[in-house]
């Protein structure tokens, strides 16, 4: 398939794409997904990337015996499948089919054994797929556990959770496909002995590259149920190493997950008895954002329909899908032709098990355009039918490329061998991915999430710029209640419209946003989709900050009854800073009698042998960052900090900025100046949600400055309380967390793979 790469465009196919795409679409597109010459600039268009995507994967006919004439046809196929945004592959798909790198597949799945040799055989893959563009998924459960014995060097063993770490930092060490860093995901089982440091090993902020989940089996949860305790296995030999208090580890994952938002919990079993492939093992981990268990080598190799687009005279049509999904399995199925595998293994298990991952887009959008609220039965049960519909679908066009092609060649042994089923070309045929990005190029709502916000601010230069949802921005024209002090208020109102009086109360009730629902809504949208979808479901369950650990172990509790095949929360607000150390009580009433400088005649003073002061640790996306603010007795003096990992270009630059607001407070600088210029400053990785969303390590140092001032009696001004949401790294514009993915909805810039 690589001599698609130099093919020329025919210009054969309509160019309309290039003018009905929105314009936030095309900047997505310019800016990650097509050509660039040699001075960086786009190099084709919309229309010409879909033409270059269309032929290279229809080019996979050709195994088939196809002539050129049909070849062409189905080219046409594909591309009109495209440019009516009704389906969309996944971005490694859009950005190199028909180019050099032809690594067409979003996710793998390593395997990690319990040998050195294993171990860093896995850390050179690692680094291999992520230069392709790929993320990687490891179960960590075969390493023995930390203290255990190594026979070979009369040693001990480090433990998984130290592995860990180098794969962790090979990722910080490789660029993945030139535009984002790896995504992995981490899996341990809870019979692990090591499994209380795994739940732990977030807390303090290393694996700031690494997604973790704990594997929970049947037999786990049946003794949570009792409240008795359950059996640790050493993997090195399969023998008894102890015993835990089941509810004890169950209260200590939802304590860490509540805190910190990990691990995210999978039901390994669940999972393998889902496994259509058992005579080849068992499943052991997922991709990155959980929705794909794969076997060793397998890839995931996704595409999504797009719901909004088949409201037609208000109903959905059923026809029209019906004809999109059979084209999206033939068009996924050829991209396991087309594609150039970064590992032979890769290659040798993908074409052997022919996994692909159909799934939707837009389900926000088809319920605003039913007029149904997210968070009803109804919606739910449309939900259920709306996937059932898909996966019976998608299942009979495996069942007519498998009469065509010939089955996948794991079949015999299969589940279905087992049920005497017709041939069938995949082994599994639907999931739920994130679509962050290929959502923005169709203008659609991510995945199956409910709406993260309808309208947001963000800061282009010193210019306050609303995104809008543009479903509500038609219907607020129409309707004519579109104002900027409506766009204002939902703003302010983290991005609700709810209890907003200019808003009517039927718009009110369609658009609903991520924290508008209570977390059972989440996971009973999560259930109706999963109870039709082969694989998984990618899916945020959002908990506002006054959430309890109570409510948090209730959804766990609530996804593992109602048929889920894994869980993420995220709690608004987690990850709020520590005052570590303080001054006593009377040293705080002293410091606080201090007025404050007169910058018109300030003096430069001079460093005392002796400072008191006070250390704050603030949660950064780049791991934990401690903040010494030191006084004189003429007030605050100079400020330290110290990264929780050091190295690295995020200390460095810390270690910048503590140095000039130490100087500009010993020249007379109001601290009040100094958080001004630094809070709200955004980075690629913030933390946390609304108030206490942490946007860069330059506002942690503004928020540490700001929390001191606070607690020691300083009048801060209004003016410092600048509040904003996280910013894309690229583009400064607002991110949003989404099925277990953080993602820019303005310039496209995701996190995960």
């Amino acid at each position: 398939m690589d001599g698609m790469a130099d093919r020329t465009i025919t210009g054969t196919y309509p160019t309309t794409i290039d003018e009905t795409l929105s314009p936030n679409s095309v900047k997505v597109l310019e800016r990650r997904y097509l050509k660039k010459d040699e001075s960086g600039n786009p190099a084709e268009k919309p229309s010409d990337m879909f033409v270059r995507v269309a032929e290279n994967i229809a080019s996979a006919e050709a195994a088939y015996g196809a002539t050129p004439e049909r070849v062409a046809e189905v080219a046409r196929d594909f591309y009109g499948l495209m440019t009516s945004l009704e389906f969309l592959p996944n971005s490694p798909t859009l950005m190199n089919a028909g180019r050099e790198l032809q690594q067409l597949s979003a996710c793998f799945v390593l395997p990690v054994a319990d040998s050195m040799e294993s171990i860093f055989e896995a850390v050179r893959d690692t680094a291999i797929i992520h230069k392709s563009g790929g993320g990687t998924g490891f179960s960590f459960s075969r390493l023995r556990p930390a203290g255990d014995e190594v026979r070979s060097t009369q040693g001990v063993s480090s433990g998984p959770i130290s592995f860990m770490r180098v794969f962790n930092q090979a990722t910080e060490a490789v660029k993945q496909g030139g535009t984002r860093r790896g995504a992995n995901m981490g899996v341990l089982r809870i019979d692990h002995p090591d499994i209380l440091d795994f739940v732990k090993c977030k807390a303090d902020g290393d694996f700031a590259n690494f997604n973790i989940s704990v594997a929970l089996t049947e037999e786990f949860m049946d003794a949570v149920a009792a409240g008795t305790e359950y059996e640790l296995h050493n993997p090195r030999d399969g023998a008894p190493a102890g015993t835990l208090n089941a509810r004890d580890v169950y209260d200590l994952i939802v304590e860490m997950a509540w805190a910190t938002g990990d691990p995210g919990i999978i039901f390994i079993d669940r999972m393998n008895r889902e496994n259509p492939t058992p005579q080849l093992g068992e499943i052991e981990s997922t991709n990155p954002c959980g929705e794909q268990p794969l076997l060793p080598y397998e890839s995931c190799n996704l595409g999504s329909i797009n719901l909004g687009r088949f409201i037609k005279d208000g109903a959905i049509d059923w026809a029209r899908l019906k004809e999109v999904i059979h084209t999206a399995v033939h068009f996924l199925d050829n991209v396991i032709e087309a594609n150039k595998y970064p590992l032979q293994q890769i290659h040798d298990m993908t074409h052997a098990n022919r996994k692909i991952g159909l799934g939707v887009m837009g389900w926000a959008d088809m319920l605003i355009m039913l007029g149904i609220p997210y968070n009803s039965d109804e919606a739910v049960k449309l939900g259920t039918k709306v996937m059932q519909f898909i996966n019976e679908e998608g299942h009979a066009a495996s069942r007519e490329l498998g009469q065509q092609r010939g089955a996948f060649p794991n079949f015999k042994g299969s589940i279905f061998d087992k049920k005497g089923a017709l041939p069938q070309r995949n082994a599994t045929v639907t999931t739920i991915a994130p679509t962050g990005t290929i959502s923005i190029i169709a203008g659609a709502s991510s995945g199956v999430e409910p709406l993260f916000a309808v309208c947001f601010q963000r800061r282009q230069l010193d210019t306050i710029m609303y995104e809008t949802n543009p479903l509500f921005e038609k219907i607020a024209k129409d309707r004519g209640f579109w104002s900027e002090e409506v766009l204002r208020s939902i703003s302010e109102n983290h991005g609700s419209v709810q209890g907003i009086d200019e808003i009517p109360a039927d718009v009110q009730r369609a658009f609903i946003t991520a924290h508008d629902i209570s977390p059972e809504d989440h996971i009973q949208m999560q259930a109706a989709f999963q109870h039709h979808t082969d694989n998984a479901v990618s899916k945020t369950v959002n908990f506002p900050n006054t959430a309890t650990v109570e409510e948090v172990e209730q959804v766990y509790m609530l996804a593992y009854k109602t048929g889920c095949k894994g869980v993420t929360i995220y709690r608004d607000g987690s990850r709020d800073e520590q005052v570590l150390s303080t001054a006593k009580k009377e040293e705080k009433a002293a410091v606080a009698s201090v007025p404050v400088e007169d910058e018109k005649h300030a003096v430069k003073r001079e460093r005392p042998k002796a400072l008191k002061g006070w250390t704050y640790q603030m949660q950064t996306g780049c791991g934990p960052l401690y903040v010494t603010v030191n006084e004189d007795k003429s007030g605050l003096f100079e400020l330290f900090t110290t990264m929780g990992k050091a190295g690295g270009c995020a200390a460095s630059q810390s270690e910048a900025i503590g140095r000039m607001v130490s100087l500009a407070w010993r020249s007379g600088v109001q601290a009040r100046q100094v958080i001004k210029q630094l809070l709200g400053i955004s980075c690629h990785c913030p933390t946390g949600f609304g108030d206490n969303r942490i946007l860069s390590c330059a506002d942690a140092v503004a928020k540490a400055i700001q929390a001191h001032m606070i607690a020691n009696g300083y009048d801060l001004n209004a003016e410092t309380a600048l509040q904003e949401r996280g910013a894309c790294p690229e583009c400064g514009g607002a991110v949003e967390h989404e099925g277990g993915c953080m993602v820019c909805h303005c310039c496209g810039y995701s996190e995960c793979a």
